[in-house]
């Protein structure tokens, strides 16, 4: 039943002044005979968009699985709901390709030429001289324009950018992939902002690795991050405005009537965990840890007092440079008991070298109990400081030449992590870093940690396989 004037001026109010609403309408444009399933998340990412649109925040992340219309409400919706309230504005959508920015270019240049928004936004209109399939125009000179990730934006600024799944998920786990999508973020598209401290950048993906664009930012930047697993692994509460607050209980899915639970399932066992964990559960490493689990370790309230027998290693795995984007040097002090080995501390630091080698020779003679032992990687910086550091205060170091790379040298050392032969401390202020890294590995950005701890394992192995002088052995 057509609308009568009082009724049209209602919901125009409606819309103007509620985004999930206008989305609602938005959907019904481009979407024609699909039903439209209003829901709390919808809700919640509106509500995130309308503080950008307020200026309460300029840097969000939204992170939620696939087919859950984050590209109707981000990429479409929004910036026609902007350009409605202030045609000046100018927009940059990005996407992964040209076909998809095209779409998403498409559906909303729909939605501001509909007869429904021109009445609800009577002074936004697409200036007719600028309307190609990348970008329109409004006659107030604002625009939305679409390009895909590493396209050209020479000369053009905007107030807001909006990036929508700037990779595809076969594409993220090749290494100089991510850094293209990641460095273009850096050096290309951030400088188009007009007004770099004032003006927004909304990023909304799915996470496809740890070092995918999301992963990249948070590291770097501080960004407010709206995150909605497929099911709620903890009990959540998401804002919604005017709608109040939901809570989300453990276990509990986005939206049942869309994907109950033997779809979700169905769809892991065809992609798989780690690719389900990430791109529905927006945790890239699954939970509990992708190679070492996490429960393998077992925990220790007070250091163990010492034993005869007991031997006190300090395992090295250093870095080539100290900048801030190179790896970290990692020494490892750990008690080395028959079967047993306990992490007792972890110095994890960028060091130039110099700097290092006094490191290492301070750890080795200062430390509660001084090393027996000291196992430096015979590769890069390494090389040298087994040749540099003579001391006639610590043992002279031991050399490990690795064979093999970083993941076959620690797959051969997990059997003793997960026999529980492996002792963590239950607090200390380095834990939380070293459980990120070992559990991420090998699909963190960082493994040196890792590498400490593999080489420390291959030394306690092979000491005892071979009942040995520990200094023969040089091979690893």
């Amino acid at each position: 039943m057509p609308l009568n004037n009082h009724d049209e001026e209602i919901l125009s109010a409606l819309l103007r002044e509620n985004l999930d609403s206008f989305i609602h309408k938005a959907f019904l444009t481009i979407a024609p005979g699909e039903t439209f399933l209003p829901n709390w998340h919808i809700q919640h990412i509106a509500w995130q968009l309308e503080r950008v649109y307020r200026g309460e925040i300029n840097r969000l992340i939204i992170l939620l699985p696939p087919r859950s219309l984050k590209s109707i409400c981000a990429s479409v919706g929004f910036p026609a709901w902007i350009l409605g309230h202030d045609p000046t504005k100018k927009i940059i959508c990005v996407s992964y390709g040209e076909s998809l920015a095209r779409k998403h270019a498409l559906d909303c240049r729909s939605i501001v030429s509909a007869d429904w928004f021109k009445r609800t936004f009577p002074k936004t209109r697409i200036d007719a001289s600028k309307n190609t399939e990348l970008e329109f125009m409004t006659t107030r000179r604002g625009y939305r324009l679409s390009t895909s990730v590493g396209g050209a934006l020479t000369g053009r600024g905007g107030d807001l950018i909006i990036i929508d799944d700037p990779m595809k998920p076969e594409g993220a786990i090749f290494e100089s992939q991510r850094e293209t999508v990641n460095q273009w973020y850096s050096n290309t598209l951030v400088s188009r902002l007009n007004n770099k401290a004032d003006d927004a950048i909304i990023l909304v993906m799915q996470r496809l690795h740890v070092d995918d664009l999301a992963g990249h930012l948070l590291e770097t930047e501080d960004w407010t991050v709206a995150i909605i697993p497929a099911i709620a692994e903890e009990e959540s509460q998401y804002e919604l405005g005017a709608h109040g607050v939901y809570v989300r209980k453990p276990g509990e899915l986005i939206d049942p009537r869309r994907e109950p639970m033997h779809v979700l399932d169905a769809q892991k066992a065809q992609m798989g965990t780690q690719a389900f964990t990430s791109q529905y559960q927006q945790s890239p490493v699954p939970p509990g840890g992708a190679m070492i689990k996490w429960d393998w370790f077992r925990a220790f309230d007070l250091q163990p007092s010492w034993q005869e027998g007991d031997r006190f290693v300090h395992s090295w795995d250093t870095a080539i440079k100290a900048g801030e984007l190179n790896d970290f040097s990692v020494g490892m002090v750990l008690l080395m008991r028959k079967n047993e080995m306990y992490l007792l501390d972890v110095i994890r630091e960028r060091l130039e070298y110099p700097f290092l080698k006094r490191r290492i020779i301070e750890v080795a003679k200062t430390y509660r109990y001084r090393a027996d032992t000291i196992l430096i990687e015979d590769a890069g910086s390494g090389s040298s400081l087994l040749q540099d550091i003579r001391d006639p205060d610590i043992p002279r170091p031991i050399p490990v030449k690795p064979h093999t790379d970083k993941v076959m040298r620690m797959s051969a050392e997990t059997p003793q992590i997960e026999a529980g032969q492996v002792f963590i401390p239950r607090a200390a202020p380095w834990l939380s870093d070293f459980q990120a890294e070992i559990m991420q590995f090998p699909f963190g950005r960082h493994d040196d940690q890792v590498d400490s701890l593999s080489q420390a394992l291959w030394w306690q192995r092979e000491r005892r396989r071979r009942a040995i002088t520990v200094t023969d052995l040089e091979g690893f």
